[in-house]
């Protein structure tokens, strides 16, 4: 008892000492709520509001990006955005259960983990969308200056969910293999290549060319059409592609996003994203950019299957959706890790094992269910993980409320609208920025390796593929012009071979995945021309984070 009294009156003079030496008193860090520790019922709804609207931009870019490549009509884009909300709450509380099932295997994570849709998904569903326009399974037009306009093409949306419907008992199938087995063949250097290239594909496929006035047929500036202008020639203010007016727009609203990061409180970083796109319609509406016909054609009510696509299998289709759940089931394994380091549990051993195979087969059976839903895979969110952090609330039950938001979010109808009536560049300002997010998240993770010779080596391999895809997209379009007089089911492979060459990130993926595995491990010996720092400490921020006290 002496020495815990002498201890603790120590630390006591020790503490008054450096209060008194402080100009500045240091306040009391907020509680921590665990994953089932009681919470009151303000603050429960409270935070899963904010994870709600932490969310929500990533979880409404995809349809919009998905109806606008395909020509839909405001109608069904607005009931996309609809599905999508409330398909993510529904699955959402899936994923959030810990149900038992046979044999010591689960369904869900047990963690406050939500769902949305995987930004792997819209990278390659462009792709095939562009396959499917080129094969005349959806209809275009070509003007006499050979500017190609596409037309409306609901049926390709249904041939994606109906392919990624198949697919997804490639994921559920993974769930059953050790997860051990699984991150010895995806490596961090595997995963952090694969998610770079996503963020970069996305930025060239939609950000900048959204932020420039559309990326539909009116980014190539033809000379005549409805798309002459941007987004068509019947937008309240149309403009040409590029316009000072439109890039202006998307800075304000990339600017706003800076300004809220500086000087936002930390409920307003958490939906930085929310308040640029706020900023800009604010501005964009003032001069008379929106068009508001969508919120007066949107429903005051809606719910899933008010509009449905016909589910067919789009063979070209099969062997990239399979990649893409190979891809999903990676960063199912990186999320749940994260979520579970940010809720206080387990990182390894037994229980967390089993929360692994829990969420990636959650993320498998919520891909078949989700293409049911009319919506394309729903998979682990990675987003929520940074709310977690700064609101130390890891509680289901905020969890619960936060689903609970999106579905009301889903069922008014008019909310899609609202969306939907967001200014292309006021988007492309606002998704260049989320989608280079997940390109640092890719070179974030990449930053974990120790860059051995070797791991140069399949990363300089991996990269050629990969960014000469995103610089040259045509590279591969023409492999088999030459092959003629083969099967149909024949055919549908070679498409399917050249959907997959042609993106980024499944092509840098592959490569990555092949080299990794005939590639022999090097002894962590220095070679002679390697340049080896001297003085130089690595330190991990955010397990030594600064002190803001100390001058």
């Amino acid at each position: 008892m002496s020495w815990e009294r002498r201890d603790t009156a120590t630390l006591q003079e020790a503490s008054a000492g450096q209060c008194s030496s402080s100009s500045k008193p240091r306040r009391r860090a907020p509680p921590f709520y665990a994953l089932d520790s009681e919470l009151p019922l303000i603050l429960a709804m409270t935070c899963g509001l904010q994870h709600a609207l932490a969310m929500l931009a990533g979880l409404i870019t995809p349809p919009i990006i998905f109806a606008s490549a395909l020509s839909l009509d405001a109608e069904t884009s607005a009931y996309m955005i609809s599905a999508s909300l409330i398909g993510c709450g529904i699955l959402s509380l899936v994923q959030m259960s810990r149900l038992k099932l046979f044999g010591g295997y689960y369904l869900g994570t047990g963690l406050l983990s939500v769902v949305g849709t995987s930004f792997a998904t819209l990278s390659t569903a462009n792709a095939i969308f562009d396959a499917m326009y080129a094969d005349g399974t959806c209809p275009s037009t070509t003007a006499p200056d050979g500017t190609v306009t596409r037309g409306a093409c609901p049926d390709a949306y249904g041939m994606v969910i109906g392919t990624s419907m198949i697919c997804a008992f490639l994921e559920i199938f993974l769930s059953f293999v050790p997860a051990r087995i699984l991150q010895r063949i995806f490596p961090p250097m595997v995963t952090g290549v694969v998610i770079l290239m996503i963020g970069a594909s996305l930025i060239g496929s939609s950000g900048i060319p959204d932020w420039g006035g559309g990326s539909n047929d009116c980014a190539g500036r033809p000379t005549s059409g409805i798309f002459e202008l941007c987004p068509t020639i019947f937008a309240p203010r149309p403009l040409p592609w590029g316009s000072p007016e439109f890039i202006g727009l998307g800075f304000l609203s990339f600017v706003s996003i800076i300004l809220t990061e500086l000087f936002g409180s930390p409920f307003l970083k958490n939906i930085s994203i929310i308040v640029g796109l706020a900023v800009g319609c604010i501005v964009a509406g003032a001069a008379g950019y929106i068009d508001g016909s969508s919120i007066k054609t949107a429903p005051a009510i809606t719910f899933l299957w008010v509009k449905t696509f016909k589910i067919r299998v789009y063979a070209p289709a099969i062997l990239p959706m399979l990649a893409v759940y190979i891809s999903l089931a990676m960063e199912a394994i990186g999320d749940i890790t994260a979520s579970a380091e940010v809720s206080r549990v387990a990182v390894d051993g037994i229980e967390f094992d089993t929360r692994i195979q829990g969420g990636v087969l959650s993320d498998g059976i919520g891909g078949f269910v989700s293409a049911l839903f009319t919506v394309t895979p729903l998979s682990i969110f990675a987003q929520n993980n940074g709310v977690i952090a700064i609101t130390r609330c890891a509680n289901r039950t905020a969890g619960r409320f936060c689903c609970l938001f999106l579905i009301l979010f889903g069922v008014l109808g008019k909310i899609s609208g609202v969306f939907l009536a967001i200014p292309n560049p006021v988007l492309g300002g606002v998704t260049t920025f989320l989608f280079a997010s997940v390109a640092t998240s890719g070179a974030r993770v990449l930053a974990y390796n120790k860059f051995t010779r070797r791991d140069r080596f399949v990363l300089a391999a991996a990269l050629s593929f990969g960014i000469g895809d995103l610089l040259v997209p045509d590279f591969f379009t023409h492999l088999f012009d030459g092959v003629d007089g083969v099967s149909k089911g024949t055919q549908g492979l070679l498409s399917s071979i050249t959907i997959v060459l042609s993106t980024p990130f499944l092509m840098s993926g592959l490569v990555a995945v092949v080299l990794n595995q005939i590639l022999p491990q090097e002894d962590p010996v220095v070679e002679d021309d390697e340049e080896v720092p001297h003085a130089v400490e690595v330190i991990d921020v955010e397990a030594h984070p600064a002190d803001p006290e100390k001058k």
